[in-house]
């Protein structure tokens, strides 16, 4: 495992990019964003790849962006993932896991607090109905928790806290 690099999971909607920002203006690490590669090689958004192509071809694309951080991404990096990127095989082979944990209403009322919340909501497309996303969330829990290193909870919690917290315990 690379242990000097931090990854970031936890379901849509917890800040794994917010707390990664935050991590990059705290240490001497940088950030990568695997939905941002992703939408990269793809030139275009995850919710008109998943509109298109279908959730399937998705984690295809989220398993080549795994396989290519194992291989290039080698230390000192924060890689925020998206929600379904801890079932990727060789996700402990990239760096030490992280789950940011909260409840399902917490991120609901973290992203409908923003002041951009109808954008963070239709950027998500497995949070457009919010019972299937309920659903899916109580099962990722588990996993989620069985995949970390460590787990922070992050609901009703401030940002540097957050931070100070991961930064320790790395």
């Amino acid at each position: 495992m690379n242990k000097s690099n931090i990854i970031l999971i936890g379901f849509m909607g917890v800040g794994k990019g917010t707390v990664a920002r935050s991590l990059v203006k705290n240490s001497s690490m940088f950030a990568i964003d695997t939905d941002d590669l992703i939408q990269s090689v793809e030139n275009r958004k995850i919710k008109k790849i998943f509109d298109t192509d279908g959730e399937a071809y998705f984690r295809a694309l989220e398993k080549r962006c795994a396989l290519w951080l194992e291989e290039n991404v080698k230390a000192n990096t924060i890689i925020s993932t998206g929600g379904g990127f801890y079932k990727q095989e060789n996700i402990k082979k990239i760096g030490k896991v992280i789950y940011l944990q909260s409840s399902f209403d917490g991120i609901l009322n973290r992203i409908n607090a923003s002041e951009n919340a109808q954008k963070k909501l239709r950027k998500r497309p497995l949070l457009q109905n919010l019972d299937e996303a309920k659903k899916l969330f109580n099962l990722r829990v588990k996993q989620y928790e069985a995949v970390a290193d460590i787990t922070v909870s992050v609901e009703n919690r401030d940002i540097i806290d957050i931070t100070n917290e991961i930064l320790k315990n790395i």
